[in-house]
C-alpha cells in the first residue's frame, strides 16, 4: 500500500509540476534559438575587408610593436546593451591574423569589418612606417575547391596546459630589446620557412581568430554571476606551485621553502601574462594540394609549426580538431570525412570559430595575451631569409614638403 501511495504522489507532482517546467524549458530553447539566429543575422550584415601586409626588408621593430598594435585590436564595442545583444545580436569585432603560401608566395595578411578599416590601417602605420597595406581579393574564396582534383589535410589547434599559462614568447627569447640582425633568432622563420616551401600546386594557410576577451565565465554557485577564470586561474596556479613547496617538520611546523629556478621562471611568465590584454583565440590551419603532389610531410610541417612557442615548463600547442577518423567503422563509407573537410574549409572562408560549432560540438577557446599574440604573428627583420615571403622593394617615406604646387 505504501509503495502504491508512493506512485500516487510522484504521479500527483508531475500532473502539477509539467505544466509549469514545459513552458520553462521551452522558453530557454526558444530564447537560444532566438539569439543564435540574431547573431548570425547581424554577422551576416556586415562588410568584412581583407588586407594584405608587405613587410618592408629592414623592420627594426621588434615583436613589442606588433604587441602594441594587437592591444589596439582589443576592441569591446557592439556589446553595451542587452538590447544590443539579445534583439540585435549584436557582438565584438573578431579579428584574422593570417599567414599563407600558395605554391610558395608568402603573405600576410589581416580580416577586419570593413567599417574600421581606417583605424587598423593607422594602428598599423603608427608602428611600422614602411609598411604597405593594401585591400585584397580574398585568397580563400576564389580557390575553387575540387574533391576530385585536390586534397586537404586540416587541424586546429589547443593548449597542452591551462589557458593562464603563457607560452614561450618573444621575451623569453631576448627579443624585447633591438639586437643585430645577425645576433637575432626570431622563432617565427621556421614557420615562414616552411610556408616557403610550398611546391607548385599546393596551399598552405594558417588563421589566427581573435577578440577581446571579457569576464563572460559563468560564477560557481551562482544563477547569474560572472567571473574570469583566466584570471582566477593565474593565481590557483601560483598558489599550486607554493603548495608543492611546503614542508613539515617533526613538530607539524609548516614551511614554504623558495621556489627552484624553473619553478621561478614559470611564475615570473604567469604573473607578466596577468598583467597584459587578454584575447579569446582560436586557431587553425589547412594544407590543400593537388591530388598528384600531396606530401604527407607537410602534415607533420603543420602539427609542429607551433613547436618552437611550446616549453615543459611553460605552456605549448598540440593538435585538436582535424580532418581525420581515428577508426575506420566511424566512417565506413568514406561520408564523414567529406563533411569535415567541407565544415573546415568553410569555416576557414567565412572566418568562423567563436560563434559556430564544429560537427556539433562546441569549440575549445583559448585565451593569450596580447605578448603571446605577438609572439607567433609579427613581420620578421632580414633575419627571415624566405625569399618568396613578399615584401615592399624599398622604404617609403613622406614626400618633402617643399615640393611646388
Amino acid at each position: 500500500m505504501e509503495t502504491i501511495d508512493l506512485s500516487n504522489s510522484v504521479i500527483d507532482f508531475l500532473v502539477l509540476a509539467l505544466p509549469i517546467v514545459i513552458p520553462i524549458f521551452l522558453a530557454i530553447l526558444l530564447f537560444d534559438i532566438w539569439v543564435s539566429f540574431a547573431r548570425e543575422r547581424f554577422l551576416s550584415s556586415q562588410e568584412y575587408s581583407l588586407l594584405k601586409i608587405m613587410p618592408p626588408t629592414d623592420v627594426l621593430k621588434t615583436p613589442l610593436a606588433m604587441e602594441l598594435f594587437i592591444n589596439g585590436l582589443h576592441q569591446t564595442f557592439g556589446e553595451a546593451t542587452l538590447k544590443d545583444v539579445y534583439w540585435k545580436g549584436s557582438v565584438r569585432p573578431t579579428f584574422s591574423l593570417e599567414m599563407t603560401s600558395n605554391e610558395g608566395h608568402v603573405n600576410f595578411y589581416l580580416w577586419t569589418r570593413k567599417s574600421i578599416v581606417g583605424f587598423i590601417e593607422s594602428q598599423i602605420y603608427a608602428q611600422y612606417p614602411g609598411i604597405e597595406i593594401i585591400e585584397a581579393d580574398d585568397y580563400a574564396t576564389k580557390f575553387e575547391f575540387d574533391e576530385s582534383k585536390h586534397k586537404m589535410w586540416a587541424l586546429e589547434y589547443n593548449f597542452t596546459e591551462d589557458n593562464s599559462v603563457p607560452i614561450k614568447t618573444y621575451v623569453d627569447y631576448g627579443l624585447d630589446k633591438p639586437t643585430k640582425d645577425e645576433e637575432m633568432v626570431d622563432p617565427i622563420t621556421p614557420m615562414l620557412e616552411f610556408l616557403g616551401s610550398a611546391r607548385e600546386g599546393e596551399r598552405i594557410w594558417f588563421q589566427i581568430l581573435i577578440k577581446a576577451h571579457k569576464k563572460e565565465d559563468k560564477k560557481p554557485g551562482t544563477l547569474f554571476g560572472k567571473t574570469d577564470l583566466w584570471e582566477e586561474n593565474h593565481k590557483a596556479q601560483i598558489k599550486k606551485i607554493q603548495e608543492l613547496n611546503q614542508e613539515e617538520d617533526s613538530e607539524g611546523n609548516k614551511r614554504t621553502l623558495p621556489p627552484s629556478e624553473i619553478q621561478k621562471e614559470r611564475i615570473q611568465a604567469i604573473e607578466r601574462s596577468q598583467g597584459k590584454l587578454a584575447f579569446d583565440v582560436g586557431i587553425r590551419s589547412i594544407y590543400i594540394s593537388d591530388k598528384d603532389s600531396f606530401n604527407p610531410v607537410n602534415i607533420g610541417g603543420l602539427i609542429g609549426a607551433f613547436k618552437q612557442y611550446s616549453s615543459k615548463n611553460l605552456n605549448g600547442f598540440k593538435p585538436g580538431n582535424k580532418t581525420k577518423i581515428d577508426h575506420w567503422w566511424q566512417d565506413p563509407f568514406g561520408k564523414n570525412i567529406k563533411l569535415i573537410e567541407k565544415q573546415f574549409l568553410d569555416h576557414y572562408r567565412e572566418r568562423a570559430y567563436f560563434y559556430k560549432e564544429f560537427m556539433g560540438k562546441k569549440r575549445p577557446v583559448l585565451v593569450m595575451n596580447a605578448e603571446e599574440l605577438a609572439t607567433i604573428y609579427h613581420f620578421p627583420g632580414s633575419v627571415a631569409m624566405t625569399p618568396s615571403l613578399e615584401r615592399v622593394q624599398s622604404r617609403k617615406s613622406n614626400a618633402p614638403s617643399d615640393l611646388p604646387i
